[in-house]
């Protein structure tokens, strides 16, 4: 099992829920990020035998180091599921979520909303830490719930036993419009000796090399931004050109093929997000391509069609 090494910038595909799932990570690790993460998994759903919530689990073999991220606030249920975590192999981390907005994980004192309650937060991660047989654990963090209090939220984590932190730099009444506050990412990064993580509006490889400069963080962390451009931690770590479109057909067609072998035909509909993020990089007829295959639901018909549009040489933008 790889560990990780913060001696270099660490570069992390951020979890995201819906997105990223094994298939898509599979094709995310041959651009070379050096970490992937789950999905955001319920503890309570992990407890209570979930299929689904058990699938999410699953990595592929590609994945090392890899995070398995974890939500919850009951002490109880959050032994439980480190417990069924410790069973799986090929787990370097558990990382707690502390910073989605989604009303339906808030409102059961999950995600960000454990910023409300900092004191449950710190057991929270001294009962993964304790009962975790993983080399790490860690935290992806919002710079608070209504108001700023990142650098009291990052001491109490690192004095639970955390080894690094992911920082977004929005608090949750900010969600994912709000500018990314830098500046307390960087206070973050001051605060504490643990090694952290930039993570916020991370779109290209510049934006990358200014955000590691400014803040001073031991790495990148990019969700939203590798869903259209997978290549983007090639960019940033070997100064990769923008993708030919027979590149971009490539990956569009191995992520579908890897979904379908995933989810079985159900995978044909569950790509169509995908689609959509990959169609804008400017090719012709993109926005008649998406109402298309937002009514096709055969595996079959799907990649024909996927195939003949990305078979364009028409590219004006990436």
């Amino acid at each position: 099992m790889a560990a990780l090494d913060f001696s270099d910038p660490l570069y992390a595909l951020a979890p995201l829920a819906g997105f990223t799932d094994l298939p898509f990570r599979s094709v995310v690790k041959k651009f070379g990020v050096d970490l992937t993460v789950s999905e955001m998994i319920s503890s309570n759903a992990l407890v209570h035998h979930s299929k689904k919530t058990y699938k999410m689990l699953e990595k592929s073999p590609l994945e090392d180091p890899y995070s398995i991220q974890i939500a919850g606030s009951d002490l109880n249920v959050i032994r439980g599921a480190v417990e069924i975590i410790n069973a799986q192999e090929g787990v370097s981390v558990i990382d707690l979520n502390c910073g989605c907005p989604a009303p339906k994980v808030v409102n059961n004192l999950q995600g960000s909303s454990l910023l409300t309650d900092l004191p449950q937060m710190g057991r929270v991660i001294e009962t993964i830490k304790k009962y975790s047989n993983k080399p790490y654990t860690s935290m992806k963090m919002r710079l608070g719930f209504n108001e700023k209090k990142h650098i009291e939220i990052a001491k109490i984590a690192e004095a639970s036993g955390v080894d690094y932190i992911a920082v977004h730099g929005r608090t949750r009444a900010g969600r994912y419009k709000a500018a990314v506050d830098y500046d307390a990412i960087r206070e973050v990064k001051e605060a504490v000796s643990i090694p952290v993580i930039a993570n916020g509006d991370i779109t290209s490889a510049e934006k990358a090399k200014w955000v590691l400069d400014y803040t001073g963080a031991d790495g990148i962390m990019i969700g939203r931004a590798a869903v259209a451009k997978p290549w983007i931690f090639k960019q940033i770590k070997e100064g990769m050109a923008q993708p030919s479109s027979a590149l971009i057909k490539e990956v569009v067609l191995e992520h579908f093929d890897q979904m379908i072998r995933y989810y079985d035909k159900y995978g044909a509909v569950i790509f169509r997000k995908n689609l959509h993020s990959y169609s804008k990089a400017g090719y012709k007829g993109a926005s008649l391509f998406r109402d298309t295959v937002n009514r096709i639901e055969d595996p079959k018909e799907m990649r024909e069609v996927t195939e003949a549009f990305f078979s364009q040489t028409f590219l004006y933008e990436c």
